[in-house]
C-alpha cells in the first residue's frame, strides 16, 4: 500500500481487514488510519469496497480477517450500537430523517430526554440549538421547522448535527454532497471542516474529486477492495487520484500533473 501514515496513534486504525460475501472478495487486507481533528476522504470507483468498509467500521458487517483499533485498543463491533457506544456515527445518503417531524424531534428521535415522565422539550430545544450553532448552521428558520420543508443542504446539516449530539468522536459521511447545488455543497463541506476543527474525526466518502480536494486533509484510495494509497491531500492531485482509483497505481508526481490541470 502506498502510504504516508506517520505521527501519533490515530483515533481509528484498521489493520489487514478483509471481508467476503460468498465467492465475492469485497475487501482484502485493508489498512486505514483516521485521525481526530482531520477530514479523511475515502475514494474509489464503483465496486471498490467503500460501502463495505464503512459498514465494517459502523458495526453493520464484521470483518472476516484483520483488526480494528479504537484509541489504540483492539475492538470488535457486533452491532452498530457497539460502534455508537464508542463514539462512531454514520450519516448515510438517505439521512434517516422523518419528514413529518421537526428538527428537534429528528435530532432526538430514539434518545428523547425526559423530566419525570414527560418529555423535556426545553432541554432538547436548547441542546439542538447549541449543537446547530456550534456547527454554524444558521440557514434554518426555526428548530421547530418540519424537516420536510428543508433544502437538501439543510437536511444534511440536521443529520450531521444529530450525529454529533452525544459523545461522538468520529462522523462518517456517505456521499454527503450528492445531488446538492453549489451553495448547499459548500455549506456541507464547511460542516465537515468544522467537525475537524472542533476535534472530531470526519471520514467523508465521495466520488466528487472537487469536493475531496476542497475539504480533505488525507485521502484514502480503494481499488478493487484493496487500499492502494493513504496520503496527505497535498501530495496528490485529481489526476493522480483518478489513476489510483481506476488502475490501482500512478507513475505521476503532483508537479508533473499541474500543467495538464492548467490546460484543462
Amino acid at each position: 500500500m502506498v502510504s504516508s501514515d506517520t505521527g501519533p496513534e490515530p483515533l481509528l486504525r484498521l489493520r489487514g481487514v478483509s471481508k467476503n460475501f460468498g465467492p465475492v472478495q469485497a475487501l482484502t487486507g485493508v489498512d486505514l488510519a483516521v485521525r481526530a481533528g482531520e477530514v479523511t476522504a475515502l475514494v474509489g470507483d464503483n465496486g471498490a469496497g467503500k460501502s463495505v468498509l464503512i459498514k465494517c467500521i459502523a458495526g453493520i458487517h464484521s470483518p472476516d480477517q484483520g483488526e480494528i483499533f479504537w484509541e489504540g485498543e483492539p475492538v470488535r463491533f457486533r452491532t452498530p450500537r457497539d460502534a455508537a457506544m464508542l463514539g462512531i456515527e454514520t450519516v448515510y445518503q438517505d439521512l434517516a430523517l422523518c419528514n413529518n417531524l421537526d428538527i428537534v424531534q429528528n435530532m432526538f428521535l430514539g434518545r428523547e430526554r425526559v423530566h419525570g415522565i414527560v418529555l423535556d422539550e426545553e432541554q432538547m430545544e436548547t441542546a439542538a440549538q447549541k449543537t446547530l450553532s456550534s456547527l454554524a448552521v444558521t440557514t434554518v428558520r426555526s428548530i421547530r421547522q418540519p424537516v420536510a420543508s428543508l433544502s437538501g443542504g439543510q437536511r444534511q446539516s440536521v443529520a450531521i448535527a444529530k450525529a454529533v449530539l452525544g459523545n461522538t468522536k468520529l462522523v462518517i459521511m456517505d456521499e454527503p454532497t450528492a445531488a446538492l447545488g453549489v451553495a448547499q455543497t459548500a455549506m456541507v463541506l464547511g460542516l465537515a471542516r468544522r467537525l475537524a476543527e472542533q476535534g472530531h474525526a470526519a471520514l467523508v466518502v465521495s466520488h466528487n474529486m472537487n469536493d475531496v480536494f476542497e475539504v480533505a486533509d488525507r485521502i484514502a484510495v480503494l481499488y478493487l477492495g484493496r487500499m492502494v494509497a493513504l496520503r496527505p491531500a497535498a501530495e496528490l492531485d485529481r489526476q493522480i487520484a483518478v489513476d489510483l482509483m481506476t488502475t490501482g497505481a500512478s507513475t505521476r508526481t503532483r508537479a508533473e500533473s499541474k500543467p495538464a490541470e492548467r490546460e484543462a
